[in-house]
């Protein structure tokens, strides 16, 4: 073969794996493997059901109802560990990332419990529930704490690591990447109790803020602790539902029989699926882009 046939050839070759990578990045094949991963790891979690049979505690209950999550943080690491064109989105993760540190990690936490207390206060200033105290014991808030971590780091994982960066590099536009991950993970909550249109643009709203933190302040470890914050505030302080779910543990509980819809509150899915945690995370959503606009920052490249 001459060095004509064979820049053709490799030409060719070129050619037929931009045209797979395109293929396997496409959108819908992205979704379908996040999805896949998602279930692996579920039925991977699955087995640890066993534990609140054990214990009997609403406690325990509680932490296992978030920590069978663990098996999607098995399943997806896994996944990406031994796939060489994922290997790279591992980088995210850790500390190789400057911006994953605990400054950013308790900046992500205040602005979860901010804006949950800002949306629970209202609603009970509005008079749409009435909480009254249960219990507290540090020692099993901690470890619950650490359960919801899993629970929501694995979503993050997921869906602002994963998805993500495979988006960004397939389409190489952040727009694309954070409004198709979004998309994701609200239509993963289409069949939760309780939902509604407001509530299902309330997912996809604090997606957005998820994926702004990861794009402006680079960093995943920012979206965890945020999301879990999010999560920890509703359903574990104080007692409502999170995305339509209640679990047997909280330190305050909501007295359903005084709980009213309004502007506020969503009895059935709770404060996420009104309009006030609409606005909430939207000016969150402008405040995040701003403040990334005017500081310039640009996110780490994992496929450098």
């Amino acid at each position: 073969m001459n060095s004509f046939d064979e820049t053709m050839e490799t030409g060719k070759t070129g050619k037929w794996k931009l045209l797979k990578r395109k293929l396997t990045d496409n959108l819908l094949v992205m979704y379908f493997i996040t999805l896949v991963l998602i279930i692996l790891g579920q039925f991977l979690g699955a087995f640890l059901e066993f534990i609140p049979y054990v214990t009997g505690s609403d406690a325990a209950i509680t932490a296992t109802l978030y920590f069978e999550f663990i098996g999607i943080w098995i399943v997806a690491v896994l996944y990406m560990r031994f796939t060489r064109k994922n290997r790279p989105i591992l980088k995210v993760v850790g500390s190789k990332v400057t911006e994953n540190n605990w400054k950013t990690f308790l900046t992500g936490a205040a602005i979860g419990f901010g804006l949950n207390g800002i949306c629970i206060l209202a609603a009970w200033l509005h008079k749409d529930i009435s909480l009254y105290y249960y219990s507290f014991r540090p020692i099993y808030l901690v470890i619950i704490f650490i359960a919801v971590f899993v629970q929501s780091s694995a979503e993050e994982l997921l869906c602002r690591g994963f998805l993500y960066q495979r988006l960004m590099r397939r389409y190489k536009r952040p727009a694309v990447a954070i409004i198709g991950n979004a998309l994701l993970f609200a239509l993963l909550h289409l069949l939760n109790n309780g939902v509604t249109a407001l509530s299902v643009l309330n997912i996809f709203v604090v997606a957005i803020m998820f994926s702004l933190m990861v794009y402006y302040m680079d960093s995943l470890w920012c979206a965890m602790a945020a999301h879990t914050a999010w999560n920890f505030t509703q359903n574990i302080i104080f007692g409502l539902p999170n995305s339509g779910m209640t679990v047997p543990y909280s330190v305050f509980k909501l007295d359903a029989s005084t709980a009213q819809n309004s502007f506020a509150y969503n009895v059935g899915f709770g404060i996420e699926g009104t309009l006030l945690a609409d606005l909430v995370l939207i000016l969150a959503c402008i405040c995040i882009w701003l403040w990334g606009r005017k500081n310039g920052k640009k996110p780490y490249d994992v496929w450098q």
